[in-house]
Formats: C-alpha cells, sequence, structure tokens
C-alpha cells in the first residue's frame, strides 16, 4: 500500500489543505497563487492529461514522484529538482529567540526574502497554508519559516530561510524547533523537503533530529 508521503500533494489536497485545492477526482493542483504543486491519483498518463484540460494557465505544476516518470509530450520539463523527504524524530525544546507571527502586511518582505534565499516556491498567497512566523531585525524580517502540505497526519516544514547576513545566529534552528513544536501539539507529525544538494540546510536538519525517509524527484513542468 502507498505511504501517504509517496504522494504527498494529493493526499494534502485530500485532507488538510483541501480548502486550497482545485481539480477533480483525478487530478488535483493548488490554487495558483497559493502554490504550483500538484497531485494525480493514479500518477498515469490519463492524470496529466486531465491536469493539461483542467489548468487555465500554461504553468509551473510541480509533480512529486519518488520514481523517474515518463512525461507526456504535451507538457515540458523546465526543471528536475531531487530532494530528500525527512521526518522529525528529535525532542527539542525550541530554543527562546524572539519572533513574530506574519501577517498579510508581511508578504512583500516575505516574497523579497524568498526571492533572495529560493528556499522553495513563493507566491503571493503562501501565506495561506499558515502558521508563518519570522525573526526581525528592526522592521527588517530577517528569517522566517512557515508550513505547507498537510497530508494527514503529516504537515511540512516550509519556506525555511535566512537574509544572508545574518546566517550562522541560530534563526534557522529555533523556527523549525518552533514549526516542529507546534506540529506535535496539534498531534501531527513534522516533516519537509531539502534538495539533495543543499548540504548546508541537510547539516542542520540532521543535527536536530530530522531522518531522511525517502529520496523524491520534483518535477517543474510547463504546456
Amino acid at each position: 500500500m502507498e505511504h501517504v508521503l509517496d504522494n504527498p500533494a494529493w493526499n494534502a489536497l485530500l485532507t488538510g489543505n483541501k480548502h486550497l485545492g482545485e481539480g477533480n477526482e483525478q487530478v488535483k493542483y493548488y490554487i495558483q497563487q497559493v502554490s504550483p504543486f500538484v497531485g494525480f491519483r493514479d500518477n498515469n498518463a490519463a492524470d496529466f492529461e486531465w491536469l493539461y484540460n483542467l489548468m487555465t494557465y500554461n504553468g509551473p505544476a510541480v509533480f512529486i514522484t519518488p520514481v523517474f516518470v515518463d512525461i507526456p509530450h504535451q507538457w515540458k520539463i523546465a526543471r528536475r529538482i531531487i530532494c530528500y523527504q525527512m521526518l522529525y524524530e528529535g525532542d527539542y525544546d525550541a530554543v527562546q529567540l524572539p519572533t513574530v507571527a506574519l501577517t498579510h502586511k508581511d508578504i512583500p518582505q516575505m516574497m523579497a526574502l524568498t526571492q533572495l534565499t529560493n528556499p522553495g516556491p513563493f507566491l503571493p498567497r503562501t501565506i495561506e497554508f499558515g502558521h508563518y512566523e519570522g525573526i526581525f531585525e528592526g522592521d527588517k524580517l530577517i528569517a522566517m519559516a512557515g508550513q505547507r502540505m498537510h497530508p494527514v497526519p503529516y504537515a511540512e516544514i516550509s519556506a525555511v530561510c535566512t537574509h544572508p547576513d545574518h546566517l550562522g545566529k541560530g534563526y534557522a534552528r529555533q523556527l523549525l524547533l518552533s514549526q516542529a513544536n507546534r506540529i506535535k501539539a496539534e498531534g501531527n507529525i513534522p516533516f519537509l523537503h531539502v534538495r539533495d544538494d543543499n548540504y548546508r540546510a541537510l547539516k542542520v536538519y540532521k543535527g536536530l533530529g530530522f531522518v531522511t525517509r525517502q529520496q523524491l524527484h520534483f518535477y517543474v513542468l510547463t504546456k
């Protein structure tokens, strides 16, 4: 039987993120300005065709799979990214640094920080996934993290990023632990995705108690 996290976007759009999705019984995708991730029930050629016909925009559409897939000809592969999917098995208390709940007024700074650091896709309505928090220096957002896919009973920590001028101060650690503890307190299991070549982040995650569950392929597609 397929594990929930083998098809995280599909299962998230069936459960914890269903209020943020569009599609039908065969394919689902997030609202365009929330996230580019898509999920298929069966991961076959027919599902790719369903998605092509349903989507009213040209992409990108990010498809996650644990195996290589032959992408149908109507889609163009803009990029294929290899990531590790990691589960949190640590038991740390959050370090007490001043974090602030982020709101819609912070979106311009959140967009600027993620564009600078590239932790993954972040769009004008990504904040609607919820639980975003940040660390400020004066009025400037210098670090942040939040949640993304929520395939019950798992919840993904996402958009973990720190301004390059403030690396090495423990901000990412604080935000990761804050998110992990929040997820656990709600009865869910924290997980995250990280590129296989992001060695700095991998070292931080492993040090906090994240363990690799599997390797995944992220196909970034356009029509």
